[in-house]
C-alpha cells in the first residue's frame, strides 16, 4: 500500500515590492528553515506553470521553495513600453534594437524578491527564459547563488539553442482575444512544443491555460519579455568564470530551444552536469518530476 506523502506548508499568494516600479507575486512551499530554492519560469509563464505537485516534491527533498510571477506575467507588475514590429524583426535577425527591459533587469527582480524574504543566498532553478535569468543571476552576483540548474535553456549565443523552423508560422500568427481563444491557442502550442514521449492530457493543458488567463495574461508583456530574450548577450565567457555547482537538463525533442543550447551551457560552466532526457520537449511533464527533483537535490548537495 502506497504511503501518504508528507504534508507541505503552502503560503497564500503574496506580494513583494522589489523596486520602485515592480511588485512581484510569489508563493512559498515548505519550511523556511530549509535550504532556499528559487524557481524562475520562462517566456510568458506565470508561477502556476511550476506545478504545485512539483513544488511540494522539491520541498519534501529539503528545500524552502519560492515560485513567483516574473514582471509582465500573472499577478506581478506590468512593464511599460510598446514593442513595434520593426524593433521585433530587427532584434530577431540580430540587428541593434532597444528593449523595454533586459534579462539583467529580470535577474535584479529575482534578487529583490530574495531581499524581501531576507535570503542573502539561494539555490536557483530556471526554465527556458528562466534559465537565462538564473544564468544571469549567477554571472552578475555569483556570491548570492548557491547552486544553479538550467532547464531547456541556452547561453545567449545565437548559433545554439535555436527554434525549430516548423514553429515559426505558429508563433507568428496573431492571437485572438478572450479566455476561450487563449485556451485553444495554448493547447495548440503545447501540443507542438511539449514532450512527445510524455504527452500531457488535453484536460491538464486546458486547466493550466484557464488558470493562467484568470491570473492575468498579457500579450504586450510577452512581447517585452521576447525583446529581453532577443537582445540578450552571449554569456558563454562569463559562464566559464563561474565556480559553483551547476547542472543542465534538456530534452532531445525540444523544438523551442534546441538541445545545442543545453549542451553549450553545460560546456561553458566548469564541472556542470548535463542530463539529456530522451523524448522530452519544452515542458515539465509529471513523469519527469523525480528526475528534476533528484538533479536539483544532488546539485545543491555539491554546494555543501
Amino acid at each position: 500500500m502506497a504511503s501518504t506523502p508528507t504534508p507541505v506548508a503552502v503560503s497564500e499568494e503574496l506580494f513583494a515590492p522589489v523596486s520602485h516600479d515592480v511588485e512581484l507575486c510569489y508563493q512559498t512551499f515548505g519550511d523556511p528553515s530549509d535550504e532556499p530554492l528559487l524557481l524562475v519560469m520562462g517566456l510568458g509563464g506565470p508561477m502556476n506553470w511550476w506545478s504545485p505537485g512539483l513544488c511540494e516534491d522539491l520541498a519534501r527533498s529539503g528545500f524552502f521553495v519560492v515560485r513567483y510571477d516574473n514582471r509582465d506575467t500573472g499577478r506581478s507588475s506590468r512593464g511599460t513600453g510598446r514593442v513595434g514590429r520593426t524593433a521585433l524583426v530587427r532584434a530577431f535577425v540580430g540587428l541593434p534594437a532597444s528593449a523595454p527591459y533586459s534579462l539583467t533587469d529580470l535577474a535584479d527582480d529575482a534578487f529583490g524578491l530574495l531581499d524581501h524574504l531576507g535570503l542573502p543566498t539561494a539555490h536557483v532553478v530556471g526554465v527556458s527564459m528562466g534559465g537565462m535569468i538564473v544564468q544571469t543571476m549567477a554571472v552578475t552576483r555569483p556570491g548570492r547563488v548557491r547552486s544553479l540548474v538550467s532547464i531547456m535553456s541556452t547561453t545567449g549565443k545565437r548559433t545554439v539553442g535555436w527554434q525549430n523552423p516548423t514553429l515559426l508560422p505558429m508563433l507568428a500568427l496573431p492571437r485572438k482575444g478572450g479566455r476561450e481563444a487563449f485556451v485553444a491557442t495554448s493547447v495548440t502550442t503545447w501540443r507542438a512544443i511539449g514532450s512527445p514521449a510524455y504527452e500531457r492530457p488535453r484536460a491538464a493543458i486546458e486547466a493550466q491555460a484557464e488558470e493562467t488567463f484568470d491570473r492575468g495574461a498579457s500579450a504586450s508583456g510577452v512581447l517585452r519579455q521576447t525583446m529581453a530574450i532577443l537582445t540578450q548577450p552571449d554569456r558563454s565567457a562569463a559562464l566559464r568564470r563561474l565556480r559553483l555547482p551547476a547542472a543542465v537538463l534538456h530534452g532531445d525533442a525540444d523544438k523551442m530551444v534546441h538541445l545545442s543550447g543545453g549542451r553549450a551551457t553545460a560546456a561553458a560552466v566548469p564541472d556542470a552536469e548535463l542530463v539529456v532526457v530522451e523524448g522530452m520537449g519544452h515542458d515539465l511533464p509529471e513523469p519527469l518530476w523525480p528526475t528534476i527533483v533528484a538533479l536539483v537535490r544532488r546539485t545543491a548537495d555539491r554546494a555543501s
